[in-house]
């Protein structure tokens, strides 16, 4: 290829003025019903993301006010970071064994098998 020449190349899409938003369902469904951490039957769920792993547990049936209290004394205790999601609280790390441990002591229980 001479110097003086230009590649026509187009990379990319296709942009026209039909632009659609997509729009994805939750992954599950929020509940309003309120239950006692005993009527609970809590589950875990393990992710990766960005290459980490990430511990949920759920699903809780309680005012957001309690969640978040919950969620702020688990953080304190395991020393780890995580937020309450769509009724599921994530953390960051593999910790099932020791959150089973002080949500138990807590009240809550789990699904055979979880």
């Amino acid at each position: 290829m001479s110097r003086g020449k230009k590649l026509d190349i187009f990379i990319g899409a296709d942009i026209d003025d039909s632009w659609s938003e997509l729009h994805s369902e939750r992954r599950t469904t929020v509940s309003n019903e309120i239950l006692e951490p005993s009527k609970h039957f809590l589950f875990f769920k393990k992710e990766k993301r960005r290459g980490k792993t990430v511990t949920l547990v759920g699903e809780f049936h309680m005012p957001s006010t309690d969640t978040a209290a919950i969620l702020k004394t688990l953080k304190k205790k395991l020393g780890c970071g995580g937020t309450f999601k769509d009724g599921w609280m994530e953390f960051q790390g593999e910790l099932k064994d020791k959150l089973r441990e002080i949500l138990v002591d807590s009240g809550f229980r789990f699904k055979h098998g979880h």
